[in-house]
């Protein structure tokens, strides 16, 4: 499982890279549920708003691009520490974790030091 797992997260940090909006969410369950830590409650529900949130806040966005600096593999989930360039005036750091069943993304947590 965690080839797989690993494959379906990295389709999808090629599209963001890539701003390919389609491939981007083709990577993702239509009940997809995204978290911002310490959050319990999701930030976004559902692969229809994350093609709404990216094609309109993110892809965009011209300078746009994610670096995985790390990565653990831990069955099916996968943690990135990402950099990610082109947002705002200052690289971001960040770390999402990735839960993949069944060949789609489920589940994504963010982490960020602020």
């Amino acid at each position: 499982m965690s080839e797989a797992a690993v494959e379906v997260v990295q389709r999808q940090v090629e599209a963001y890279n890539r701003r390919d909006i389609d491939a981007f969410v083709a990577a993702y369950h239509d009940d997809v549920r995204i978290f911002r830590l310490p959050s319990t409650t999701p930030a976004m529900v559902g692969k229809s708003a994350r093609r709404e949130f990216y094609a309109t806040k993110r892809f965009n966005l011209p300078g746009l691009h994610a670096e995985i600096r790390q990565r653990i593999v831990l069955g099916n989930k996968v943690i990135d520490q990402e950099y990610v360039t082109g947002i705002g005036d200052q690289p971001l750091e960040v770390v999402a974790a990735y839960e993949v069943l069944e060949g789609l993304i489920t589940t994504v947590w963010f982490l960020s030091p602020t």
